[in-house]
């Protein structure tokens, strides 16, 4: 199984359009590399690929992207694409990619029904292109190609539901891909609050971990003055602190551990930093757009 990182920051990208913190100021001055909002492709043989939520920097991701340009006259390998939320940084690329004859999507009921209801983001896709919904039901296998098939699982959070749909189960959820082949194993989950015991079951033994980086301490925007609410209250588990991602996992026996959807204030953006040397001493990388991974 193959994987490439389209965007591995999160939304708004690093930098940030209106923001000025070190981080971002650091990035556009050249001590920093840019990032675009985090979306990962994913493949069995190469040549087919899945989506995995559709950023809205998804034009200048597939571009970037040899693999993903179309063969012929308007024959493209994308063959689908798995949300894990409906969060606009990952749905707003959806509407760049209704060109497309068809959209197939994957999302479990909770998703859609903001997709449709909420944002509408979906009532408008289908205005220019067909949309073929495929249900994800968390804990129920999914095959998605010969050789590849995923199971998402659900991840409770506390973040605000935006649009008032009053569905829980279901809004955020991560995916298990595996390559029957092989046999090789690769989680995807780039917002996450807590590691309960049903997610760290989902995440255990697994090959390769691509997982929420968004801030490095919990009151990290609160400390900046740029948010009245940690990061844990926005629905992500800080990596600093006792409790921090940093800390649980080792403790889950994953082959490769990456940080994806890392926020444009978090300081292992920029290399030689004490936070980012705190990360790669524990062995545990940091994503940046383009990376390639073989699973």
């Amino acid at each position: 199984m193959w994987l490439r990182v389209l965007g591995s920051a999160a939304g708004g990208g690093s930098p940030q359009w209106n923001c000025g913190c070190p981080v971002c100021a650091a990035v556009r001055s050249g001590a920093g590399v840019a990032r675009t909002q985090s979306s990962v492709a994913v493949s069995a043989d190469g040549r087919s690929w899945f989506l995995i939520n559709a950023s809205p920097d998804v034009r200048t991701q597939i571009e970037a992207s040899p693999a993903l340009h179309p063969r012929g006259d308007r024959a493209t390998p994308l063959e689908a694409v798995l949300l894990t939320d409906a969060e606009l940084d990952h749905t707003l690329g959806l509407l760049l990619l209704r060109e497309a004859r068809a959209v197939t999507l994957y999302a479990t009921p909770a998703v859609q029904k903001t997709l449709r209801d909420g944002s509408g983001i979906l009532s408008l896709l289908e205005r220019y292109c067909a949309v073929e919904w495929r249900a994800v039901v968390p804990g129920a296998d999914l095959p998605l190609a010969d050789g590849l098939s995923c199971r998402a699982f659900d991840v409770p959070t506390a973040k605000r539901d935006r649009f008032g749909t009053g569905v829980d189960h279901g809004r955020v959820v991560g995916y298990r891909l595996t390559d029957e082949r092989s046999g090789g194993t690769l989680v995807y989950l780039p917002g996450v609050q807590a590691l309960t015991p049903g997610v760290r079951a989902e995440i255990e033994g697994c090959d390769c971990l691509l997982i929420d980086g968004t801030c490095w301490r919990d009151d990290e925007l609160v400390r900046l003055g740029l948010a009245g609410k940690t990061s844990r209250e926005m629905g992500h588990l800080p990596i600093d602190g006792p409790d921090g991602s940093l800390a649980q996992l080792p403790s889950l026996g994953v082959g490769r551990t990456i940080f994806i959807h890392m926020n444009n204030t978090n300081p292992v953006l920029l290399a030689g930093t004490p936070e980012r040397r705190a990360v790669e001493d524990s062995g545990i990388d940091v994503a940046v757009d383009g990376l390639e991974v073989e699973v």
